[in-house]
C-alpha cells in the first residue's frame, strides 16, 4: 500500500500536469446528460469544481449527483427536475432540502472491504480534493480518504481539484495522477478549521465536559483501543484522557485532539492487536494549524479506504475495543436512533452500527453517550424516551448497547433485563422528567 512523503515544495508540479491541468469550466464541460456524479465529501468537498458543474446543470438532463455529508449547498434551479441530489449522511447544509423533498436519503449500514456500498455502484464520473503531486507523480487525498482511491478506480472520468496546502497523509492515501483525467487548481486553499457545526451553548459545554469526565473516570482504563463517533458529544471526550496511557485509536473519522495527545505520550498504540503504534480511521476531523504540520507526512497516522476501516469483520479483530458513540435518543430498552427525528433525517448511520456490533464480537466494549435533553422550539426534551418515536430509525440494537452515559452519569445495560435497564436509564435521565418516564415504563413493561 502506498504510503505519503514529504514532496519538494520547489517541485514544478505544473508543469508535470501538462494540458490536464485545466480551467474548472473546461474540466466539467465533459461531464454529459445522463451521467452519475459522485465526489469527496465534508472539508475534502471539491468546492471550485461544484460550482462549476452547479452552473451546467441547466445545460444538462437526468444528472444524478451523490455528495454525502456535503458542505456545497445544491439547491439551485432545476434540483429535483433536471438533476437529483443523494446523501447518506445529512448536515446543516442540506438538511432543509431533504425535508421537502429535494434530496434523497440513501441508508447505509454495513461496509465490506474492497467493495462499494450499494448506494455508490454506477457512478461514472468523480470529483475529488487532492494534494499537489509529489515528484513522482502521486497525489494524496489528505485528512480524508473516505472511498475516494475505490470510487476513482470505479469511475470513467475522474477529475481532482488540487488544494496546494493539502496535507500528505499515510496509509492507502495515494492515486497516481495516471489514473485521473484532468485537473483544476483550487484558486484559495481551503482555512484549518472551517465548520458548518452551529457554535454549542454554554449548557451544552458543560454537559459534553462532565460526561467526558464521567468517561475518562469510571469507564475507560489505560492500554485499550477507542473508536470514537463524530459528534458534539463523543467528538470532544480526547481532552478527557489526558492522564490515561498506551491508548491506541482504530476508529472510522480520527477525533479531534488526537495529534495532541500522541505528541504528549498519552496514545502510543502500543497495545492494539491490529495496526500496532499507528492511529488509523478513514478520515479526520478538522485540523488546527498546529494538527496539521504534526500530521502531515507523519507514518503514525495512516488512513484507509472507509470500507476497510468499516467492516465488521475487521473491527471485531482489535479484541477489546471501546466504541464510543453519540445518540440522539435512547429509549428505555436501551436502542438507540443517532440519526433522525421521527422519520425525518437528521445526519445518518455512518460507521456506528459497524463499529457497536464489531466490537461487541471482538469482546470490547460498546457506549453512548448523549445531553439528557435537548431544547427543541424553546421545549425542554428528554433524549432519555419511553419509546421511539413513530418513524425513527434504530441505529444500534439494544442488545448492542453496553452503557449510556448522561451529565447525570453512567447506566449500565449489559446482560440486563428490561426492567433492569429501564431502570438504569431513568437514573440518568434528566430530573423533570423521571417521574413521566417511572409511569410510562410501568405502563409499557410492567416494570
Amino acid at each position: 500500500m502506498a504510503t505519503a512523503l514529504r514532496s519538494d515544495p520547489s517541485f514544478d508540479w505544473r508543469l508535470q500536469l501538462g494540458v490536464r491541468l485545466v480551467s474548472p469550466e473546461d474540466a466539467v464541460a465533459h461531464i454529459k446528460s445522463g451521467d452519475r456524479v459522485s465526489m469527496s465529501l465534508s472539508a475534502a468537498t471539491p468546492f471550485t469544481l461544484c460550482t462549476a458543474l452547479a452552473a451546467r446543470l441547466m445545460e444538462l438532463d437526468d444528472i444524478v449527483i451523490n455528495h454525502t455529508a456535503a458542505l456545497f449547498n445544491w439547491d439551485l434551479p432545476g434540483l429535483g427536475e433536471r438533476f437529483r441530489v443523494n446523501s447518506s449522511f445529512v448536515t446543516p447544509v442540506d438538511r432543509p432540502l431533504l425535508a421537502r423533498g429535494a434530496v434523497d436519503f440513501v441508508p447505509v449500514q454495513y461496509y465490506r472491504e474492497g467493495h462499494l456500498p450499494h448506494d455508490l455502484e454506477g457512478y461514472n464520473v468523480f470529483m475529488v480534493t487532492v494534494s499537489r503531486p509529489d515528484e513522482r507523480g502521486y497525489v494524496n487525498f489528505g485528512p480524508l480518504q473516505i472511498m475516494s482511491k475505490m470510487l476513482a478506480r470505479k469511475a470513467a472520468l475522474v477529475i481532482a481539484e488540487i488544494d496546494t496546502k493539502w496535507i500528505r497523509v499515510s496509509g492507502d492515501n495515494s492515486l497516481h495522477i495516471s489514473e485521473i483525467d484532468w485537473f483544476v487548481e483550487r484558486p484559495k486553499p481551503l482555512e484549518p478549521g472551517t465548520s458548518i457545526v452551529p457554535p454549542t451553548s454554554p449548557e451544552e459545554q458543560q454537559n459534553i465536559k462532565t460526561v467526558s469526565e464521567i468517561l475518562a473516570r469510571e469507564l475507560i482504563p489505560d492500554r485499550v483501543s477507542l473508536q470514537v463517533g463524530v459528534g458534539s458529544m463523543s467528538g470532544a471526550i480526547m481532552p478527557a484522557l489526558r492522564n490515561h496511557h498506551d491508548l491506541g485509536i482504530q476508529t472510522e473519522i480520527v477525533p479531534a485532539g488526537t495529534a495532541t495527545l500522541m505528541r504528549e505520550g498519552v496514545i502510543t498504540g502500543k497495545y492494539k492487536k491490529i495496526f500496532p503504534e499507528l492511529v488509523v480511521g478513514s478520515g479526520m476531523v478538522l485540523l488546527t494549524e498546529d494538527e496539521l504540520r504534526y500530521v502531515d507526512g507523519n507514518p503514525a497516522f495512516q488512513l484507509y479506504d472507509f470500507n476497510t476501516t468499516d467492516d465488521v469483520r475487521l473491527i471485531a479483530r482489535e479484541e477489546g475495543l471501546f466504541a464510543i458513540n453519540n445518540a440522539l435518543a435512547v429509549d428505555l430498552t436501551g436502542q438507540a436512533n443517532s440519526e433522525s427525528l421521527g422519520s425525518q433525517m437528521y445526519t445518518g448511520s455512518g460507521g456506528q452500527l459497524a463499529f457497536m456490533l464489531g466490537a461487541c464480537l471482538g469482546g470490547g466494549t460498546t457506549i453512548l453517550v448523549t445531553p439528557s435533553t435537548s431544547m427543541v422550539q424553546g421545549q425542554r426534551r428528554s433524549r432519555i424516551v419511553p419509546a421511539l418515536l413513530e418513524g425513527g430509525v434504530v441505529t444500534t440494537p439494544r442488545g448492542c448497547v453496553h452503557h449510556v452515559v448522561t451529565e447525570y452519569g453512567v447506566a449500565t445495560l449489559k446482560g440486563k433485563s428490561i426492567r433492569e435497564r429501564a431502570h438504569e436509564l431513568i437514573a440518568v435521565a434528566h430530573p423533570d422528567f423521571r417521574g413521566e418516564l417511572r409511569s410510562e415504563a410501568k405502563r409499557l413493561f410492567s416494570v
